[in-house]
């Protein structure tokens, strides 16, 4: 700088330079973040490799398009005009532009704050004002223009970190709400694939009680036909018209249960239930197989854990933004622009007006407000930190209940399976017994009813197959790929 420089400008210089020096070397008070252990360690699950290990929050990596390992083109569809027009997502997408735009205005606080004016007013000084520097005595009144462009500087040096820690506040935030968002898209994915299942399943007992109604019809004419010979009594025929007039009797409610899921995809999927419509198909999917030795970083990509580490990322943050409150605020401050009493010559060299300052404020007395504040930002952080734990302990418990559905749902399908069998055996042999005229129409009805019920168990297993595999995928934050058992 020249000698010549205006002393106003070396000084200005000069509060900049060591505004900048404070800056750079200014602490951010209160705790710095460090995850704390999200539970005890644990033994390594049944078919997982390994041990558990503490979370380390991934929900921003994608999930894939993992229902598309059932091959069902149509549940493929649904997910696609879920993922587009479900009305939860759109909430949900809502919320995270909200804290984006929070994280934002935040973010604002690190940049000087310029404010620009103009003010034209007609002033009349009262004649028993006191002397000024208006040029007329005491006793005259004055009528004058005043006419006014100013700019305001203000900026609050960061030496104790608030802003950088209202900065970290709501970063964290803005992740959270970044994996809730990841969260409901998820839920609703698997709900959709739930309730597709579901109704399927409706489709697949619909068409076995009609392939049954269709046979009980002609074992009644059969019995009507012995009755006409003499060869048989009433009862049978009473037996046999019950058996198929109780079977008929469930196709209502069958109907009931598939217009229910029916309906609660199509608002899933954003369509008015009472346009939305499903071609009835049968339960033709098996299970995806589940690879043996998952690894437990699948865990991490859960939504509600890592939305749980970020909430509680954020309220550490808060316990430094109260904490720097108890410490001296420090700001720079300015004004400069045009000032004069007439429009003409505002905007002349000699109009300008400029002042510089700094300003500093400290609390000294405020009856223990500070303290309860930071005392409550501390709580509110201990909560986050259980919050987080039991997030995790129930991730654990359902990716354990899930994958001990997936197995116990097997057996049991497979028994079920082979007592179906017996009972078809059964059946047919009661029926050719009856033919030849050796049993009665009673025990023939009894192993029909035993038959039908095994044969809708089948129908029933394999839809909850198909949704606790569903659900089991939620539980893992998304799927996998089953060569590589990779994330995807």
């Amino acid at each position: 700088m020249s000698k010549g420089a205006n002393p106003c400008s070396r000084k200005i210089h000069q509060i900049i330079v060591v505004a900048g020096m404070v800056l750079v070397s200014g602490c951010a008070v209160g705790p710095n973040y460090v995850r704390p252990n999200a539970t005890t360690p644990a033994p390594a699950y049944k078919g997982v490799s390994g041990e558990w290990k503490i979370a380390t929050p991934q929900a921003h990596l994608p999930k894939g398009k993992w229902w598309e390992a059932f091959s069902d083109s149509t549940l493929d569809q649904l997910e696609a005009d879920a993922i587009i027009a479900n009305e939860d997502i759109k909430i949900a997408l809502a919320r995270f532009e909200q804290a984006r735009a929070t994280a934002d205005v935040t973010l604002s606080d690190f940049y000087p704050h310029i404010v620009a004016g103009a003010d034209a007013t007609r002033q009349h000084d009262s004649e028993n004002r006191p002397l000024g520097n208006t040029g007329k005595a005491a006793g005259q009144g004055y009528t004058y223009d005043n006419f006014a462009v100013p700019f305001n500087f203000s900026y609050e040096l960061d030496i104790w970190g608030r802003v950088r820690r209202e900065a970290e506040s709501a970063a964290a935030g803005l992740q959270a709400n970044a994996a809730d968002l990841e969260g409901v898209r998820l839920s609703i994915a698997a709900e959709v694939a739930a309730d597709y299942f579901t109704l399927r399943t409706r489709d697949a007992d619909k068409a076995m009680l009609l392939k049954t109604i269709e046979a009980y019809r002609k074992s009644l004419q059969l019995v009507h036909n012995r009755r006409a010979a003499g060869l048989v009594s009433d009862l049978d025929v009473a037996q046999a018209e019950t058996i198929l007039k109780t079977t008929e009797a469930q196709l209502p409610d069958n109907e009931l249960q598939r217009t229910k899921f029916k309906n609660a995809l199509a608002v899933l999927v954003g369509k008015n239930p009472s346009v939305f419509e499903l071609v009835e198909q049968l339960l033709d999917i098996a299970p995806p197989l589940i690879p043996a030795g998952l690894p437990s970083t699948l865990l991490e990509r859960r939504p509600d854990v890592a939305a749980a580490e970020r909430r509680m990322a954020a309220a550490n943050a808060n316990v430094g933004v109260v904490t720097a409150a108890f410490f001296p605020t420090i700001g720079l401050n300015a004004v400069g622009g045009f000032q004069g009493i007439n429009a003409g010559t505002l905007f002349n060299w000699s109009s300008t007006l400029w002042a510089v300052g700094s300003s500093l404020t400290m609390p000294l007395f405020e009856g223990g407000k500070l303290k309860a504040k930071l005392h409550g930002a501390e709580a509110e952080y201990d909560e986050t930190v259980a919050h987080y734990r039991k997030t995790v302990l129930r991730a654990f418990a359902d990716v354990e209940d899930n994958l001990a559905a997936q197995r116990l749902l097997n057996d049991e399908y497979e028994q079920e399976a082979s007592a179906f069998q017996s009972a078809d055996r059964q059946l047919r042999i009661a029926d050719n017994q009856y033919r030849a005229g050796l049993i009665t129409y009673l025990i023939v009805a009894s192993a029909q009813v035993t038959a039908l019920g095994l044969q809708r168990a089948l129908v029933r297993l394999r839809g909850e197959q198909l949704t606790a595999t569903v659900a089991l995928i939620k539980s893992l934050g998304g799927g996998w790929h089953a060569d590589r058992v990779e994330l995807h």
